[in-house]
C-alpha cells in the first residue's frame, strides 16, 4: 500500500512541477509581449516540453509576424500616397492657376468673355480629370475599390469609351480602326474597370499619336496600337510605372497615372498588361484570364 501511495505522491509532485513550469513560462511570454515595443522583431521561444506549448508559441509568433507585415505595408502605402500627392500637386496647381488667371482677365476684357470662359472650362475639365485619376489610384492602392468580375462581352464597353472621345478624334481628323476576330468576344473582367482601362488607353493614344489608333482583339487579348511621334522612345518596361519621366504623358497633359491605373486594374481582374515598340508603333496588350 505504501509503495503505491509513494508513486501517487511522486506523480502528483511531477504534475505540480510541470504546471509550475508551464505557469512560469507563460508569465515570461506575457512579460515579453507587454514590455517589447510593437516595432520590435520579437519572436517568442518556449522551453517547456510537449506539443501544446510549441503550438501556442508558433501561433503567437505567426500573429506577431502578420502584425509586423501589416504595419510595414501600411507605412509603405502612406509613403506612396505622400509621394503621389507631392508629384501631382504641380499638375493640379497648373490648370487651377490658369483658370484663376483667366477669370481675373474677364474683369479687364469683358469683350472677350466667351473666349476666356471657354478656356476656364477646359482648365477645370483638366483639373477634374487629374483629381479623378488621383482618387482612383489611391483607392486602388488602399484596396478599397472592390471589383466584381465575371464573363462579359468585351466590345460594348469599348464602344462607349470610343464614343466619349468622339470630339477629340473629330478634332484630330482621325478615326480609330477596329479589328476583331469575333464581335461576340468575351473576357473575364469588371465592366466598370474594363471601361476605365479602355478610356485610359484611348486617352494615351490621343496624346501621343494625335488620333491614330488601332484596336484589335482575339484569343483572350485586346491590343491598342498607335504611332509614336518623333523623338525619344519610352521604355516599355517602365511605361506603366507611376510618373514615368521619359514618357511623353507628363509633357502632354495628364497626371502621369493613367497607364499605372491600367496595370493596377488589369492585375486586380486577374489579367496582365504589357507593351512593346516595333518601329514607330507602340502596342499595348491586355491579356485576360481565361473566360
Amino acid at each position: 500500500m505504501l509503495p503505491a501511495l509513494i508513486l501517487v505522491l511522486a506523480a502528483l509532485g511531477a504534475a505540480l512541477l510541470r504546471l509550475w513550469a508551464y505557469r512560469t513560462q507563460l508569465l515570461e511570454m506575457a512579460r515579453m509581449l507587454e514590455e517589447t515595443p510593437s516595432e520590435s522583431n520579437l519572436r517568442l521561444t518556449v522551453e517547456m516540453p510537449g506539443t501544446a506549448p510549441r503550438r501556442l508559441c508558433q501561433a503567437v509568433n505567426a500573429r506577431l509576424e502578420e502584425g509586423r507585415r501589416l504595419r510595414l505595408e501600411t507605412r509603405k502605402r502612406e509613403r506612396e500616397l505622400k509621394y503621389t500627392i507631392a508629384c501631382i500637386s504641380h499638375d493640379i496647381r497648373t490648370p487651377l492657376a490658369g483658370a484663376m488667371g483667366y477669370l481675373q482677365l474677364l474683369e479687364d476684357e469683358p469683350a472677350r468673355q466667351a473666349e476666356y470662359l471657354d478656356i476656364v472650362g477646359r482648365r477645370l475639365e483638366e483639373l477634374e480629370e487629374l483629381l479623378e485619376e488621383l482618387f482612383l489610384y489611391t483607392r486602388l492602392q488602399s484596396g478599397s475599390l472592390p471589383l466584381e468580375c465575371g464573363v462579359i462581352a468585351a466590345l460594348p464597353p469599348l464602344w462607349d469609351a470610343l464614343a466619349e472621345f468622339y470630339p477629340q478624334f473629330e478634332a484630330a481628323g482621325a478615326a480609330p480602326e477596329l479589328r476583331f476576330d469575333r464581335e461576340d468576344m468575351t473576357v473575364r473582367a469588371s465592366p466598370e474597370a474594363l471601361g476605365r482601362v479602355y478610356r485610359n488607353l484611348i486617352a494615351n493614344a490621343l496624346r501621343h499619336s494625335g488620333g491614330g489608333l488601332t484596336v484589335s482583339g482575339g484569343d483572350g487579348a485586346i491590343r491598342f496600337s498607335n504611332p509614336l511621334p518623333p523623338g525619344p522612345r519610352p521604355d516599355p518596361a517602365h511605361l506603366f510605372d507611376r510618373f514615368y519621366q521619359s514618357s511623353p504623358a507628363r509633357a502632354k497633359g495628364g497626371a502621369g497615372l493613367g497607364l499605372s491605373i491600367v496595370r493596377e486594374l488589369m492585375e486586380r481582374m486577374g489579367g496582365q498588361v504589357s507593351a512593346q515598340i516595333t518601329g514607330d508603333i507602340l502596342e499595348i496588350t491586355l491579356s485576360f484570364r481565361g473566360a
